[in-house]
This record gives structure tokens, C-alpha cells and sequence, in this order.
């Protein structure tokens, strides 16, 4: 009984390691983004295509942490991140980004669809800018950036927040 338990705990822990990892990495030669013949034609990860946002001194505004549970928002900390302007929703339902998808990617995020950011090691970050209180009234817009860069390679400037296995770049300064 014991010798079974013990082949079955090796088998088990066998085919754990023999999974793919999850998360950004790359395994076996395989790309961590779905799809990677979704060709990106605008921007490298060696030369971003554009920048958006300036890296912030401090992690929040004053709005943000005004807004903060007892003034104290979620740990944040200011990121350079490259990567590629997703929708989010149809690269996660559908794997689609690249040149081939920028139509339809633009579309999506006009009609409010989330704004990802697809780093070349397959993290997939939500773009969102940081202002509290101008984003919960309509005073921020991120829609006409990540419509003009969709499936362009293209450097972020933010503060990173993570939570749960979601990672969210906030980006100042993206006021209508």
C-alpha cells in the first residue's frame, strides 16, 4: 500500500512538472502570448513606438489616495513596462492582437471595452489611468490613445498595482 502511494505522489508531481507554466513564462521554446503569428508591424520591444504617461515620483495622486479605504489605497509602485496595446477582452476570449486585429481591437475600446498592455514575456497588464476622482467622473480618457496605438508596441509609464494574479498599470495625465 505504501509502495502505491508513494508511485502514485511520483507520478503526480511528475506531471506537474511536465505542465506548461502559467504567468508570463516561456516553456519549451513556446511563446507565453496566445497566438504570436499575430504580427505586431508598429513598434519593437528594442523601439517602442510611443510613450504614454510620465513615471510618477510617488505611487498615487492625492485623488487616489484621498479616495483610499482610510486615505491608504493598495500598494502601488511607478513601472516602465513595453508591450503591446491589447483589448483585453478579445485577447483573453480570443487570443487575437496584432496588425490583423488593430480594426476591431480600436472598435472594442471606443465601445469601452478594457485596454491591456501585453508584455513580451505574455503578462497581461489592464491600462487605466490613475486619477480617482476625474476617472470616476468621466474626466480621464483612455479610449483614444489605445485606439490610435491598438497592436503597436509601445511604452507605459505608470504606477503597477497587482492584485490576485491581476496586474493593472494606472496611468496620470490622460484628461479628455
Amino acid at each position: 500500500m505504501k509502495i502505491a502511494i508513494c508511485l502514485a505522489a511520483a507520478l503526480a508531481a511528475f506531471g506537474l512538472m511536465a505542465q506548461d507554466k502559467k504567468g508570463g513564462a516561456t516553456t519549451a521554446g513556446k511563446s507565453a502570448i496566445l497566438h504570436p503569428e499575430m504580427e505586431v508591424k508598429n513598434g519593437s520591444w528594442d523601439k517602442p513606438m510611443a510613450t504614454i504617461g510620465t513615471k510618477p515620483s510617488e505611487a498615487w495622486t492625492a485623488t487616489t489616495t484621498a479616495a483610499g479605504v482610510n486615505k491608504q489605497p493598495q500598494s502601488g509602485k511607478p513601472i516602465t513596462e513595453i508591450g503591446e496595446v491589447v483589448d483585453f477582452s478579445c485577447y483573453i476570449q480570443l487570443g487575437k492582437h496584432g496588425e490583423a486585429h488593430r480594426a476591431c481591437g480600436a472598435k472594442c475600446v471606443q465601445n469601452n471595452q478594457p485596454i491591456g498592455l501585453l508584455t513580451k514575456n505574455g503578462t497581461l497588464y489592464m491600462i487605466m489611468p490613475e486619477e480617482h476622482d476625474p476617472r470616476r467622473d468621466g474626466g480621464v480618457d483612455a479610449k483614444a490613445f489605445a485606439a490610435e496605438h491598438m497592436g503597436h508596441i509601445i511604452e507605459v509609464n505608470g504606477t503597477e498595482a497587482s492584485v490576485n494574479g491581476y496586474h493593472a498599470i494606472y496611468v496620470q495625465g490622460l484628461t479628455k
